[in-house]
């Protein structure tokens, strides 16, 4: 079993920087694939971004270039660096990481940004 714990939201104005913070706990497998969803108000959960346990990232097209996935594997952490916020960012973050031999998905309960004047 495992368990992510999300850290970092808040409240910022447009144009700042925040960076969210994931680490997990329990039965870790070495390959795995952690990443950011986002669900704004009114709206469906997206994918933000992954990285690989190999370091291979990919991002939503709305965020590249402005957000910045990396992890620390050691640490069982994986950290979301945004930068240049938008109001269209506000949204609860969630943390998620897949077991790729297993195909088993957990999630943490999510953290809170909002980006408002």
């Amino acid at each position: 079993q495992v368990q992510l714990v999300e850290s970092g939201g808040g409240l910022v104005q447009p144009g700042g920087s925040l960076r969210l913070s994931c680490a997990a706990s329990g039965s870790i497998r070495s390959i795995n694939v952690m990443g950011w969803y986002r669900q704004a108000p009114g709206k469906e959960r997206e994918l933000v971004t992954t990285i690989t346990s190999g370091g291979s990232t990919n991002y939503a097209g709305s965020v590249k270039g402005r957000f910045t996935i990396s992890r620390d594997n050691a640490k069982n952490t994986v950290y979301l660096q945004m930068s240049s916020l938008k109001p269209e960012d506000t949204a609860v973050y969630d943390c998620n990481l897949h077991d790729v031999r297993y195909g088993m998905d957990y999630w943490g309960k999510g953290t809170l940004v909002t980006i408002s004047s």
